[in-house]
């Protein structure tokens, strides 16, 4: 069964109500802060913008001071319970690094995932021989990487792919992503067919974007777009860096991503046309 909704998500959710509350009152953080003694702006700041693990009792003194309804109150209430969530959340995912729970937790949670991958098959699809030899790559930029745990962190969130209820899961994949790059023999045909395998899922979509098709301008960098059962949850992107990946959820970013998507949509190969270029790979 899937699990809850995730917990950033929620507080994501609840920063942005409570904000368009506290504007609707045409309150200012400072003029907020004041009427209920808090120190200083920030900790109002960082609920707003979804940043900290809210404390119920700091909510309600929100909502009083917004003097909110209670069908809206008691609605805000269930979501603030939710975005407090922790620690028993994360039992249920297994122990990982911060940016592999990241990802975890908005795959965990969601409905539909999108990604779009220039140059290497999606952390959701790879094997672990593939993976690994990714992994190991990257230690010559982040020396202290452990492979092994990376590794277990990234066999838990495949099982999302696999679970009873599944979110519906498409990869766009540039043709140069499906190139050997170093790898053994085995170790791509492994891979070739486990992306073959997964194909015949029925809620997994895979697509090729062949090379000198793809629309312009693209995607600089490798991205995912998520999607939530509940529809008054934010929409989120996540896009992929060296370092600290970004979180978008306003609607202006995650909305310029769907357009860039539904381009990466039109140009790629359908999924049939994709499996049958995979299997020429493999037996190529």
């Amino acid at each position: 069964m899937p699990l809850p909704t995730s917990p950033v998500i929620r507080r994501a959710r609840l920063g942005a109500e409570l904000r368009q509350l506290r504007r609707r009152e045409a309150l200012t953080l400072e003029q907020v802060c004041d009427r209920l003694g808090w120190a200083s702006t920030s900790k109002l700041s960082r609920i707003e913008l979804g940043q900290s693990r809210p404390d119920l009792a700091d909510v309600l003194d929100l909502l009083d001071a917004y003097q909110v309804p209670p069908p809206q109150r008691d609605a805000l209430i269930i979501i603030a319970r939710d975005a407090a969530v922790s620690r028993g959340w994360w039992k249920s995912l297994g122990e990982m690094g911060e940016r592999q729970r990241a990802y975890a937790e908005l795959e965990a949670g969601a409905a539909s995932i999108v990604e779009y991958q220039p140059a290497l098959v999606p952390g959701l699809l790879q094997i672990p021989a593939y993976a690994r030899q990714r992994i190991a790559a990257g230690q010559l930029i982040d020396p202290e990487v452990d492979i092994e745990a990376d590794l277990r962190a990234r066999a838990a969130r495949h099982a999302v792919l696999r679970r009873v209820e599944p979110p519906r899961y498409t990869a766009l994949i540039s043709e140069a992503a499906c190139e050997p790059r170093g790898d053994s023999v085995e170790v791509w045909d492994a891979q070739l067919r486990h992306l073959i395998d997964l194909a015949e899922l029925p809620h997994v979509m895979i697509r090729l974007l062949p090379a000198g098709t793809e629309p312009q301008p693209l995607p600089l960098t490798a991205f995912s777009c998520y999607s939530f059962p509940d529809p008054a949850d934010p929409r989120t992107v996540m896009l992929e860096a060296l370092t600290t990946d970004v979180r978008l959820t306003t609607a202006a970013d995650v909305d310029r991503y769907q357009r860039i998507t539904d381009c990466l949509l039109e140009a790629a190969l359908p999924a049939e046309e994709t499996a049958r270029v995979l299997a020429r790979r493999l037996d190529g």
